[in-house]
C-alpha cells in the first residue's frame, strides 16, 4: 500500500488503494469474476485458489470485500472451505465484507454463512454476476458513507477543540486580564 494512503480504521480509505479479494479455485470461475469486476470498479484486485494464501495477505491488504467460494478444495484436498476461511476472514478484520459465491444451494451453508459474519450469499448461475454487482454497489455506498462520516467527525473534533481553546483563553483574559498590559497605555 503507498504510504500517501490515508487509511482509518475499519478499512476506511479516504485516498486511492481500496482491496478486494476473490476467493475460488475454478481458474475459468475466477477469471469471469474478475474481468466482470475489473470492468466496473476502481478496486486493486488479488485473486487466489485458496483461503489459506489469502489468509497470508488479509492483514497487510486488508480487503474491503471478499468475493467467497465454499468449495476450495480441487486443487488441494485438505484446503479448507469457506465457512473456515469466513471465520478466519471475520476473526482477523471483523469489517472485511464477504460475499460467499458459491455453486452450493444448500439452505443450511446459507445460514452457517450468515451466522458466521457474511453479507450476502450468492448461488452461482445466469443472474449471479448482477448480483454480486448489486451487492458490491450497496456495500460502496455504505464505504463512502461510512468514509464521510468519520471525515465528519473529524472535523467536528478538530472544531471542538479549537472552540475548547478559545474558551479557555477568554476565561482566563475574564480572570486575569490581558498579559500584554503595559503600564501607561
Amino acid at each position: 500500500m503507498s504510504e500517501s494512503n490515508i487509511v482509518t480504521g475499519d478499512n476506511l480509505t479516504l485516498e486511492n488503494s481500496r482491496y478486494m479479494f476473490v476467493i475460488d479455485d475454478d481458474p475459468v470461475q475466477t477469471e469471469m469474476i474478475k474481468d466482470y469486476l475489473k470492468e466496473r470498479y476502481v478496486f486493486t484486485l488479488k485473486v487466489y485458489s485458496d483461503g489459506e494464501a489469502a489468509l497470508k495477505d488479509l492483514v497487510i491488504f486488508k480487503p474491503e470485500m471478499v468475493v467467497l467460494d465454499y468449495h476450495l478444495n480441487s486443487n488441494n484436498p485438505k484446503a479448507k472451505n469457506g465457512i473456515d476461511v469466513l471465520k478466519e476472514i471475520k476473526k482477523a478484520n471483523p469489517a472485511t465484507k464477504v460475499i460467499m459465491f458459491t455453486g452450493e444451494d444448500n439452505i443450511n451453508v446459507a445460514l452457517d454463512s450468515m451466522r458466521n459474519g457474511a453479507y450476502d450469499y450468492i448461488i452461482k448461475g445466469e443472474t449471479a454476476f448482477n448480483k454480486i454487482e448489486n451487492t458490491v454497489n450497496r456495500l460502496g455506498e455504505m464505504h463512502r458513507l461510512e468514509a464521510v462520516t468519520v471525515a465528519q467527525k473529524r472535523t467536528i473534533l478538530f472544531l471542538s477543540v479549537g472552540i475548547g481553546i478559545i474558551v479557555v483563553l477568554a476565561v482566563l483574559y475574564a480572570i486575569f486580564g490581558s498579559p500584554f498590559k503595559h503600564e501607561g497605555f
